[in-house]
């Protein structure tokens, strides 16, 4: 954990720094590995955070399933299918593509607080 600290550390988001240590308390308190993954990448620099867009959902995803993207939804793509859907953001073709189908669009830590245990999440990267 040392190693995600000193890169947290480097941050200057606090609204990001406060994700990564909801998701390293998230890790340790449910013995989840998704969280303490996703708090890892998102400790990284911008630009190693994913960008996905909605065909690569449409493509890898199934209907009905959580998918986490640590990094940015974009709307290039159909979906045709009911994702729920968690990420640090989205642009708002993405959000309206997800929605327009029946999908959820989550923050990272609306989706820790629905599923502390992070069983059945699927990282798209």
């Amino acid at each position: 954990m040392g190693r995600i600290r000193r890169l947290q550390k480097r941050k200057t988001n606090p609204n990001l720094v406060r994700l990564i240590d909801d998701l390293l308390e998230a890790s340790a308190e449910n013995d989840a590995r998704v969280w303490r993954e996703i708090a890892e990448r998102l400790s990284k620099p911008l630009g190693n955070y994913a960008e996905v867009n909605i065909g690569k959902l449409e493509r890898y995803a199934k209907e009905g399933e959580t998918v986490l993207v640590p990094g940015k939804v974009l709307g290039s793509g159909e979906l045709s299918k009911p994702l729920t859907v968690a990420a640090w953001r989205f642009s708002q073709s993405a959000r309206e593509k997800i929605e327009k189908v029946g999908g959820k669009c989550l923050t990272i830590s609306e989706a820790i607080r629905q599923n502390p245990g992070g069983k059945k999440v699927r990282i798209i990267v």
